[in-house]
């Protein structure tokens, strides 16, 4: 399924919703059926910067495909990854760097987010497009 595709379906899960009260614990309950990591994959040099909660990442993969693993201790912030997730992992560094979160702005995040939690979800992207970046540097030589 394509980006695009993925995006549409989030796009039209989260229209099911009537309020944002709705859509928060939606996005909870997204968070909650994210894979834990393992308590030695949570070190310190997983943390990502610039989220007030604590998220660990985990990017694995080459340029061809790159699989994302993260975990967070805050609840919503669990169901942004598990959102970006979908979107992101399993793809080339290619689809992931030409790939814009066009969903975030779709269904009200960008208005609905604290500020923290937006900081949060864009440290998040940052550190996705990071990785996508680097293995596609390291591929070209």
């Amino acid at each position: 399924m394509s980006t695009d595709q993925v995006q549409q379906d989030i796009i039209e899960e989260f229209g099911f919703f009537e309020d944002w009260m709705e859509r928060y614990q939606y996005l909870i309950d997204l968070g909650k059926r994210l894979p834990s990591l393992a308590p030695e994959e949570m070190t310190e040099d997983r943390l990502l910067d610039g989220c007030q909660s604590s998220v660990w990442f985990i990017a694995e993969g080459n340029a061809d495909e790159l699989k994302f693993r993260a975990q967070s201790d805050a609840a919503i912030v669990s169901g942004l990854i598990a959102l970006l997730l979908r979107v992101y992992s399993g793809r080339s560094a290619a689809d992931i760097i030409a790939t814009e979160p066009a969903f975030i702005d779709a269904i009200g995040l960008s208005e609905h987010l604290s500020p923290t939690r937006a900081n949060g979800l864009d440290a998040m992207l940052r550190a996705i497009r990071n990785v996508a970046r680097s293995a596609q540097e390291k591929a070209n030589g």
